[in-house]
């Protein structure tokens, strides 16, 4: 199995939250992320590290970013991929989400990436398979190869995360994004301010190591980057806002919000952006933005999370 520069073996079969991760697994998850980097930058874009093994993409939601930058990622180490749109599959048969995992498994494939509607999805499936689970995002919980891009991102950007100030703002309350990070950039040292609306920030969220503001412009003051989340206002069901401009006019990122900031403050988005309510078209446009960027570096992130639970997990079988 890889190893850090930190003597830290990669030991599990799956990759699940965050919030269950040392710091030092973090750290060696973005230190091989940055060893795969480099490959996409070349003419042939593939390494052989997965090589035989297959990758099943099993998305219970609907995704873009997240989906093609996993086949991506596989297909540049060399695995074989499927993609299983769950909306002709058996699932509409009423197929549990169980024997689906079974039924896949019993095709014999290595790792299995799910994007789940429900909370703790993932962990259920991971439990009943040996094959290697990912977790693309389950409900409200996690997503964190997001939150790991989004920290490999600001680590190249800035050299570090230890005492960096990170803003999160947005719909926290039903953000899986929000969390993951949340719990990464804490257990890498950086000071984190959630902002929102009162409605849309969770009961004691406090107690994950955060600062609370519902002023954008105080989220704003002293922010080495911000983190814009997408507005959920389909899960809005509170009215935490009547409308979609009176969030604008409230906490959208603006040109001129932006310059009572940092000169240099990085602004990022994990997508898709709705310009004019979570940002302006300027702001997501502008030198600040590096939401480009972070698309890039889902493809290294995803890589090295592949990688690592596939050698963790074929440990795991020559030794049981």
């Amino acid at each position: 199995m890889r190893r850090s520069n930190n003597n830290i073996n990669w030991t599990k079969k799956d990759l699940l939250d965050l919030e269950n991760l040392s710091k030092e697994e973090i750290e060696l998850i973005l230190q091989t992320a940055a060893s795969f980097k480099e490959v996409s930058a070349r003419e042939v874009k593939k390494v052989p590290a997965l090589r035989g093994k297959t990758v099943v993409n099993l998305f219970y939601e609907p995704s873009t970013r997240t989906r093609i930058s996993f086949e991506v990622a596989a297909k540049r180490l060399s695995a074989d991929v499927i993609n299983i749109a769950t909306e002709t599959s058996s699932v509409r048969k009423g197929e549990t989400l169980i024997d689906t995992g079974k039924n896949i498994e019993a095709l014999k494939v290595d790792i299995i990436i799910m994007r789940h509607n429900y909370s703790g999805a993932a962990v259920m499936l991971a439990r009943n398979l040996r094959a290697s689970v990912v977790n693309a995002g389950d409900g409200w919980h996690e997503h964190p190869t997001q939150a790991l891009l989004d920290m490999f991102t600001l680590r190249e950007k800035l050299g570090r995360l230890e005492g960096l100030n990170v803003s999160i703002a947005g719909d926290i309350a039903h953000s899986r994004v929000a969390r993951s990070n949340i719990w990464g950039l804490t257990k890498l040292g950086a000071k984190v301010t959630v902002c929102a609306p009162k409605m849309l920030i969770p009961p004691s969220i406090e107690q994950m190591g955060v600062r609370v503001t519902h002023n954008i412009e105080e989220a704003l003051a002293g922010a080495d980057a911000i983190n814009v989340l997408r507005m959920q206002f389909e899960r809005d069901k509170e009215k935490a806002f009547p409308s979609q401009l009176e969030y604008f006019k409230s906490f959208g990122i603006t040109k001129e919000r932006l310059e009572s900031a940092k000169k240099d403050i990085i602004v990022m988005h994990p997508g898709p952006i709705n310009r004019g309510i979570e940002m302006s078209s300027e702001v997501a446009d502008g030198a600040n933005s590096v939401i480009l960027e972070q698309v890039t570096n889902g493809i290294a992130v995803r890589m090295a999370v592949l990688f690592l639970v596939a050698q963790a997990n074929d440990y795991i079988k020559k030794n049981k």
